[in-house]
């Protein structure tokens, strides 16, 4: 009877969830990101025909603009790439596959034109008129691609993600400081998203997580303000008191609605209840297919390989001789030394959190850490080993035979391909997200000084740090797809003293193209107060050092001819004051992961 019972009460509650499923229209959400990709599209129109002198451009922007805002989430999502082009800085880009430099369209172009002008009204209606063309493409993409849970809540996490990313730090609007005015109609589009699509799932299940989700909202727009400051704006203070609630109720809505079972292929862990969280990302998202969900036995075998100096041909160098435990995975020193004895040409970046890029080595030019590994093995400075050669101590230790069947099976042949994807497991486990900011940020510690809520204000607003070293990852790789690492010109000096530029050209060798003279990876700012010197060159020792050419408008400031230097701004017109507490904010997000293997 027990038994019965239980079945009975299944197949209603299985029945029961099926038909609220089948409840949900999305055809009224849809319609919203279409009529507002449409009136996107209108506004632009209104601004073809407006001279971009006018008044009335600002105007029309503005609105166009947060039409855009209130479509992205679903536009971006079925297209990623000409979203992110509608959307993306405005900066000239090369190509991958025909290496053609293409010049930079979009709001952001748009922006320039508008709030800084000298541009002909020839040109800036040669931008809009490519805008549309982009705008179009998207309005395409939601006519044709009907809404459904799963593209709802994924296109949904994404434009959070922008929040924190973009909208709060001036990446979306450099020039016009529009993003917090953006960040409330975001905020206020998914409220008005999650009533006209399943918040009549939630009233019946859980009124008091409907109610509270909305009154966060309310609370998030209004902390903002009617008339916000972007340099004084409290952004320690909205992330952890009002944005962070916010999202742990959005986390528990969606597994409340049971409309959707997350994927595993996308950056996020959809389930972690903010973007601060241990487990915030997906690391198997970063590794390579074939080296996702490596092993046990892979990463310890890894992690033995690692120190293990017999690798590399000469027997002299290992993985640890430049990213010691010690240094945080770093080395400490300015460069290192070759296999024979010499200087190597680049500082060693630590290896905390590499995972989480596109783009390895301070050229960018390995597109996977398998890759980067790769690159180690066969330079001939370094391990200068081919594929089936090591070193012949290494070869004759019968106990690596053993843990390399364990790892990859017995009738595996042991080559560095396998070695390669060893490393890199081991390698993709040294993360950290519980440093002093991520315990305070998510509300777990309230320890935060005034100088270091200062310092990260002033990193995610006035000092633009966050515009390159995109948050919470601190590093280039570019949310909320995650699908690609910037570079950037900087500018970087041969010396401390500031006097000359260096001659190390970045990846620039790879096509000769003018507008990646000089141009490097962007590193994650995390564990920075462990991992000196800095920059490409190891130039500078201190933070302090760091900050201040930044501060002096990097090598352009400097007074080096840097044509195509991408920093967002030309000086920063930071005080002392404000110059301490950024290196007091960089200091709280040190956090060496424990040993797990």
């Amino acid at each position: 009877m027990l038994l019965l019972l239980y079945a009975c009460k299944k197949e209603y509650q299985d029945t029961h969830t099926s038909t609220l499923k089948a409840r949900v229209d999305w055809t009224a959400a849809q319609d919203y990101y279409l009529k507002n990709i449409k009136n996107t599209l209108a506004y632009l129109d209104s601004l073809n025909k407006t001279s971009v002198k006018s008044p009335k451009a600002k105007n029309y922007f503005i609105q166009a603009r947060q039409a855009f805002k209130e479509a992205e989430p679903y536009a971006s999502y079925l297209n990623p790439e000409v979203g992110h082009q509608a959307n993306g800085p405005a900066l000239p880009r090369l190509t991958d596959d025909t290496q053609r430099v293409l010049l930079p369209i979009g709001f952001q172009k748009i922006e320039e034109s508008i709030y800084e002008g000298d541009v002909s009204e020839n040109d800036f209606k040669r931008e809009v008129e490519l805008t549309r063309g982009l705008i179009h493409v998207l309005q395409d993409a939601i006519e044709k691609r009907e809404l459904n849970a799963q593209r709802f809540f994924i296109a949904t996490h994404q434009q959070l993600m922008r929040i924190v990313s973009f909208g709060i730090t001036g990446f979306d609007t450099p020039v016009s400081g529009l993003g917090l005015e953006e960040t409330k109609a975001s905020l206020k589009n998914l409220l008005t998203l999650y009533k006209l699509s399943i918040q009549k799932i939630i009233l019946p299940k859980n009124k008091e997580l409907d109610k509270r989700f909305q009154q966060q909202i309310d609370k998030a727009i209004n902390f903002i303000g009617k008339k916000p400051d972007f340099e004084t704006f409290d952004r320690y203070t909205f992330l952890r008191n009002y944005f962070n609630p916010m999202m742990r109720s959005w986390v528990e809505i969606r597994k409340t609605s049971d409309l959707w079972e997350p994927v595993q292929n996308k950056p996020f862990n959809f389930d972690a209840p903010t973007f601060f969280e241990d487990d915030s990302f997906n690391v198997d998202y970063f590794r390579q297919t074939v080296n996702s969900n490596p092993s046990k036995d892979q990463i310890k075998l890894g992690k033995r390989l690692f120190f293990d100096k017999n690798l590399s041909n000469s027997a002299s160098m290992s993985c640890a001789t430049c990213h010691s435990p010690d240094k945080a995975y770093a080395d400490g020193i300015v460069a290192n030394f070759n296999n024979t004895g010499n200087i190597l040409q680049r500082n060693s970046p630590t290896l905390i959190n590499s995972i989480f890029q596109k783009g390895f080595f301070w050229d960018g030019r390995a597109g996977s850490l398998l890759a980067q590994i790769s690159g180690v093995f066969t330079n001939k400075e370094e391990f200068n080993s081919s594929v089936h050669e090591f070193s012949g101590e290494i070869s004759k230790d019968s106990s690596y035979v053993e843990a390399f069947e364990k790892a990859f099976g017995h009738k595996v042949k042991w080559t560095n391909a396998h070695t390669i994807k060893a490393l890199s497991a081991y390698i993709s486990t040294l993360n950290g997200f519980s440093s002093k900011f991520d315990k305070n940020v998510r509300g777990e510690l309230n320890n935060f000084t005034q100088e270091e809520q200062l310092g990260m204000n002033l990193f995610m607003g006035k000092a633009l740090c966050a515009t390159c070293h995109f948050m919470p990852l601190t590093n280039g790789t570019v949310p909320p797809f995650f699908s690609e690492t910037e570079k950037e010109v900087i500018g970087v000096p041969e010396t401390a003293e500031n006097k000359k530029l260096d001659d190390d050209n970045g990846f620039y060798f790879m096509y000769k193209e003018p507008i990646q003279k000089g141009v490097f990876k962007t590193p994650t700012v995390r564990n920075i107060a462990l991992t000196s010197p800095y920059m490409h060159n190891g130039v500078y020792n201190s933070l302090e050092e760091v900050v201040d050419f930044y501060n002096k408008g990097g090598g352009a400031g400097l007074g080096f001819d840097l044509p195509h230097q991408t920093l967002p701004f030309d000086n920063l017109n930071l005080t002392v004051e404000e110059q301490q507490a950024l290196v007091a904010f960089m200091k709280t997000l040190s956090d060496i992961p424990e040993e797990k293997y």
